[in-house]
């Protein structure tokens, strides 16, 4: 699972100004798949379905109250199963797709509002998914879903930002924060008891995170684990092994 929260670059995620160039890029897809006889996917939000573009953009555009010229006005979280996950929510397109708006809705979206320590609930986020069949064609199955987030509020009353570097703050200016590692891996872990997906140690992002950024006892603590999965998972494997020939053996006699 890889999820990455982008905003405040220049070009199509450039969010200080109006989000027009991000939502129509975020439409690329759909005229190749009305040419080739598939169905759009429609942008949606929390609760609602088949959404336009001009809607998105005057939402987004619209929850601006008391933010600066400078100020983001939205984020984008970019969720990409891999596939294996991706086989696992669905056999087919549309059935992943309804399996991954649904993740997101109920999963990915609650974790995010909560996160801020606030109080919020996914309810309470402005915000727009659009989900995308094709990335970088190295795979047979490569859906990925990008979804616009508001800076604001669905209520407009609260500031919202992903990118902050307060974690957890009671005192000062402000309270609550982001912390982006936290969403990452609850995400993740929703997924895995949401779908019953195992997942190897060596995929999780808190390996991945900590081979990229711990310590070196931290990276070489993170290596002994995923070796000891790994042995309990052959040894389990061999016993089912031995227990279906048993059976297949009792069943002859």
């Amino acid at each position: 699972m890889n999820i990455k929260i982008q905003g405040g670059e220049s070009g199509k995620y450039s969010n200080s100004g109006s989000s027009t160039n991000l939502v129509n890029y975020l439409e690329h897809e759909d005229m190749e798949r009305l040419k080739n006889g598939k169905a759009v996917e429609h942008f949606f939000s929390h609760n609602q379905d088949k959404i336009s573009s001009k809607e998105v953009i005057e939402a987004i555009d619209n929850n601006k109250q008391k933010l600066m010229k400078e100020d983001a006005k939205f984020f984008v979280i970019t969720v990409s199963p891999s596939e294996r996950e991706l086989q696992h929510i669905g056999k087919t397109p549309e059935e992943r797709s309804d399996a991954l708006k649904n993740y997101v809705r109920n999963a990915v979206m609650q974790e995010y509002a909560e996160n801020f320590g606030k109080g919020l609930q996914a309810k309470d986020i402005m915000y727009y998914g659009k989900i995308h069949h094709q990335r970088n064609m190295k795979n047979e199955i490569d859906m990925h879903v990008h979804i616009v987030v508001s800076r604001k509020s669905l209520d407009k009353k609260m500031k919202i930002s992903p990118m902050t570097n307060h974690k957890n703050t009671t005192k000062g200016q402000v309270k609550g924060g982001f912390d982006r590692k936290n969403f990452i891996q609850k995400s993740e872990e929703v997924f895995d008891k949401r779908f019953g997906f195992h997942r190897n140690y060596n995929q999780s992002f808190e390996y991945c995170n900590t081979m990229k950024n711990g310590t070196i006892q931290e990276r070489k603590n993170a290596i002994e684990k995923a070796i000891k999965q790994e042995a309990s998972l052959k040894i389990e494997i061999k016993r089912t092994v031995e227990h279906t020939r048993n059976n297949n053996q009792g069943l002859s006699l």
